[in-house]
């Protein structure tokens, strides 16, 4: 198993910037450093959808069309940690941004893709 927390979440104003944060801990028998990590966020009454996904060495990365140029996703394997800088944030991005973990070798955009979640960390943007 493979736990998860996200950390950075808040209430900030339109234009504002965030940095989210995951931890990973557990025993899975796979390091962290094998593990192609993502994150989703899920806005209130809508899907849980991608926003930004790294490969195992943090050489690759893969964004959303509406995310690209504004979120950056890096990753510390040393830390077992991932993260998100979000930039000029605007109320359309509240929402809970999820971290997950997936087995595959490539950047997956599906949620049926990852094998962990963690509980999500709450972003809300004011104007």
């Amino acid at each position: 198993q493979v736990q998860l927390v996200e950390s950075g979440g808040g209430l900030v104003q339109a234009g504002d910037s965030l940095r989210l944060s995951c931890a990973a801990s557990g025993r899975s028998g796979r390091s962290f450093s094998r593990y192609v990590m993502g994150w989703f966020r899920q806005a209130p009454g809508k899907e849980r959808e991608f926003v930004a996904g790294i490969s195992w060495t943090g050489s690759r990365t893969s964004y959303a069309d509406s995310f690209e140029g504004r979120f950056t996703i890096s990753r510390d394997n040393a830390r077992d940690t991932v993260h998100l800088q979000l930039n000029s944030l605007k109320p359309e991005d509240t929402a809970v941004y999820y971290c997950a973990a997936s087995a595959k070798t490539y950047i997956p955009t599906s949620r049926a893709s990852y094998d962990y979640w963690g509980p999500g960390t709450q972003v809300t943007v004011s104007l």
